[in-house]
C-alpha cells in the first residue's frame, strides 16, 4: 500500500471516529459531564504511559520536563483543550450535538482570525470573503438560538487556541497528549474524589459494560489522534483541510438524523452561510496550493502567478 493512501485511510479513520464521538457519550449516561471528562482525562493518560513504555519515549519526556516555557506552554494547551473537551461533552449530554458541528465547522475560519490578530498574518481577499460571510453566519444563527452560538464559539475558539500553543510547542503527539493530560491528572482525580465522596460516581455502580466504556476513553481519545499524526506526515496540508470536514458532518447528522434535534428553516440557513464560507475558504486553499506547485516547478514564471 502506498504511503499516500496509507495516509487517507489514516486520516479518514481519525476523522469519523471524532464524527461519532456525540453517539459514544450519549452512551455513558448516566454519567454526568464533569465524570465523564475526569475518566476522560485519566484513562489517557493511563493508556499513554503504556504507549510510551512500548515507544521508549521517557527519555524524551524527561528531557521536556527540564524545559520550563515547554512546561508552560503544555499547561496552557492543557487548559485549552480541558475547556474544549469539558465543553463538548456537555453538550452532547444536553441534545446540543447541531451546535457542536458548528463549531467545527467554524473552527478554520476561527484559525484564520487568530492568524491576523496573534501572528499579523495578512488575507488573501478570497480569505476576508469566507471570513465576512461567517461572521454573517454566526449573527444569522444568534437571531435563530435567540442569543449566540456560546457553544460553537467556545468550542472553535478553544480548539483554535489549542492548535496554536501545540504549532508552536512542535511536540510528537504522543508526547504531546500525555504530558496535556498528565497536567489535568490531578484536577480529574479530586472530581472523582469528590463525586466518590458524595455518593454521585457512577463508575462501577451502572454496570461492567458501563464501567468499560468510560474506561474506553482514554484509548477513543488517543487512536485518532495518532491516526491524525500518521495522516499529517504522509499527507499534503490541502488534503487534511479537506478531511477536516467530515468530522462535523458525521455529528450533524447524528444531531438531526439519529438524535432528532431541530433544523429550523433560519438555522439552516445559518449553516448554509457556513458551508459557502468553508467553500469559498476551500476554493482559495486549492487555488493557492496550485499555484505554489506551479512556482515551484516554473520559477521563471512566479512573478506571473502571484
Amino acid at each position: 500500500m502506498s504511503q499516500l493512501r496509507l495516509g487517507y485511510l489514516y486520516g479518514l479513520g481519525a476523522y469519523v471516529m471524532w464524527g461519532f464521538f456525540p453517539a459514544y457519550f450519549k452512551l455513558l449516561k448516566p454519567s454526568g459531564p464533569v465524570e465523564v471528562l475526569a475518566h476522560r482525562i485519566l484513562w489517557s493518560v493511563l493508556f499513554m504511559v503504556v504507549a510510551l513504555t512500548a515507544i521508549r519515549r521517557w527519555r524524551k519526556i524527561a528531557e521536556l520536563l527540564r524545559r520550563p516555557a515547554t512546561l508552560g506552554g503544555i499547561t496552557l494547551a492543557a487548559i485549552f483543550i480541558g475547556i474544549n473537551w469539558g465543553t463538548y461533552i456537555w453538550a452532547v449530554n444536553v441534545d446540543r450535538v447541531v451546535e457542536t458541528s458548528l463549531g467545527y465547522f467554524i473552527n478554520p475560519l476561527v484559525v484564520i482570525v487568530l492568524g491576523v490578530l496573534v501572528l499579523h498574518e495578512r488575507l488573501r481577499a478570497a480569505q476576508w470573503a469566507a471570513v465576512g460571510v461567517g461572521t454573517v453566519a454566526v449573527l444569522v444563527l444568534a437571531v435563530d438560538y435567540g442569543h449566540p452560538p456560546w457553544v460553537a464559539l467556545v468550542l472553535a475558539f478553544t480548539f483554535a487556541m489549542y492548535g496554536l500553543v501545540k504549532k508552536r510547542l512542535a511536540l510528537p503527539p504522543s508526547d504531546g497528549l500525555f504530558l496535556e493530560s498528565a497536567v489535568l491528572t490531578l484536577p480529574a482525580l479530586a472530581v472523582l474524589g469528590w463525586l466518590a465522596s458524595s455518593g454521585d460516581l457512577t463508575f462501577g455502580q451502572a454496570g461492567t459494560g458501563h464501567a468499560l466504556l468510560l474506561a474506553a476513553a482514554g484509548v477513543l481519545t488517543a487512536v485518532p489522534l495518532l491516526m491524525f499524526a500518521g495522516a499529517a506526515n504522509r499527507l499534503p496540508l490541502v488534503s487534511i483541510g479537506m478531511l477536516q470536514y467530515v468530522a462535523p458532518t458525521l455529528q450533524l447528522a447524528l444531531g438531526v438524523f439519529a438524535f432528532h434535534e431541530p433544523m429550523p428553516p433560519v438555522r439552516l440557513f445559518g449553516f448554509c452561510l457556513v458551508w459557502l464560507a468553508l467553500a469559498v475558504f476551500t476554493w482559495d486553499g486549492l487555488r493557492t496550493a496550485r499555484r505554489t506547485r506551479r512556482a515551484a516547478l516554473h520559477p521563471d514564471e512566479a512573478p506571473a502567478l502571484a
